[in-house]
């Protein structure tokens, strides 16, 4: 890739569309022939079919919201559609979204038959990349949203996070905190989702590293309404309680020395030790965090 090519992609999405040498503008035809479209000048805007258009099989974004779509859509109508979308032309009658895609939808809903639109030439990966530059460059797309667009990008782009960093105008650290949001458990990332809690609480439990350790905050977050200070405070009063383990090194567990353990860990939310020796003997030992946490795991035991 050229330095010209690496510059234009950091500028983001508007660079890879204005800056490409793939560019090529189309005008409509009125010829009811099948003759080639007549090719407009750089820059110009298209009038196309609705119909003839279909979504980008790159979107990463699934999830529109309805009334937000519908007032839009109310707003087409008084005024018409202010910002054209941009597709890539298939073929004479035929066009792929490439950013857009909600206003195509509320288009629709206002029952428009054609859209005005920057008609484009692009190859899959440059669809790919200009769909996620796209998405992640919305004001109201969540974390996880963000998250999944760039786990995205480094593994279907074949970026490094360096690289990544340039595309979209994030410093490398930006990056790979919200890369480290994948790595929570579902219920978490599911929460971060759908507002249940903040980017600020997110930070917080990705600096724990056992997964029971962060689904059982999460859930003091929920139960309590921990603010972010809080949780922190927590974190750094786990984090300061580990002891370090020095000495020898005790042998591997077995297969089903583990699972046991494993199972204990996710019944109690908690991590759970079980120490078994060469007699067979041993205990089990379930840390707390608090008071509250100790009496929900003596519930637990019907103690």
């Amino acid at each position: 890739m050229s330095a010209e090519k690496r510059r234009a992609l950091g500028k983001g999405l508007s660079a890879l569309l204005n800056d490409s040498e793939d560019v090529l503008p189309y005008k409509r035809n009125n010829n009811p022939t099948n003759a080639e479209p007549e090719v407009s000048s750089p820059g110009s805007v298209n009038e196309i079919k609705l119909d003839e258009i279909e979504v980008n099989p790159f979107q990463p974004r699934t999830d529109f919201d309805e009334i937000a779509l519908g007032e839009l859509a109310d707003s087409i109508k008084l005024q018409g559609l202010i910002q054209p979308i941009t597709v890539r032309r298939v073929n004479a009658h035929s066009y792929q979204l490439i950013s857009g895609e909600r206003r195509l939808r509320a288009s629709k809903i206002a029952g428009l038959k054609s859209i005005p639109a920057y008609v484009r030439t692009a190859n899959d990966q440059q669809m790919l990349e200009m769909a996620l530059i796209e998405n992640i460059q919305r004001e109201n797309l969540n974390a996880i949203e963000v998250a999944l667009s760039f786990q995205r990008m480094l593994d279907e782009c074949s970026l490094k996070q360096e690289e990544l960093g340039d595309r979209v105008s994030k410093n490398r650290s930006t990056v790979n905190n919200y890369l480290r949001l994948l790595k929570l458990p579902p219920a978490i990332q599911a929460a971060i989702r759908d507002g249940g809690i903040s980017m600020g609480h997110a930070r917080a439990l990705i600096t724990i590293d056992d997964p029971a350790q962060q689904l059982y905050i999460f859930k003091q977050i929920l139960q309590q309404g921990l603010s972010v200070r809080k949780v922190e405070e927590i974190v750094r009063d786990l984090q300061r309680s580990k002891v370090k383990k020095e000495g020898k090194q005790p042998e591997p567990m077995s297969f089903q020395v583990q699972k046991i353990q494993d199972d204990l860990a996710s019944k109690f939310s908690s991590k759970v030790r079980l120490k078994i020796n060469s007699q067979g003997n041993g205990s089990i030992e379930i840390p707390f965090l608090s008071e509250e946490d100790l009496n929900r795991i003596l519930e637990m035991l019907d103690w």
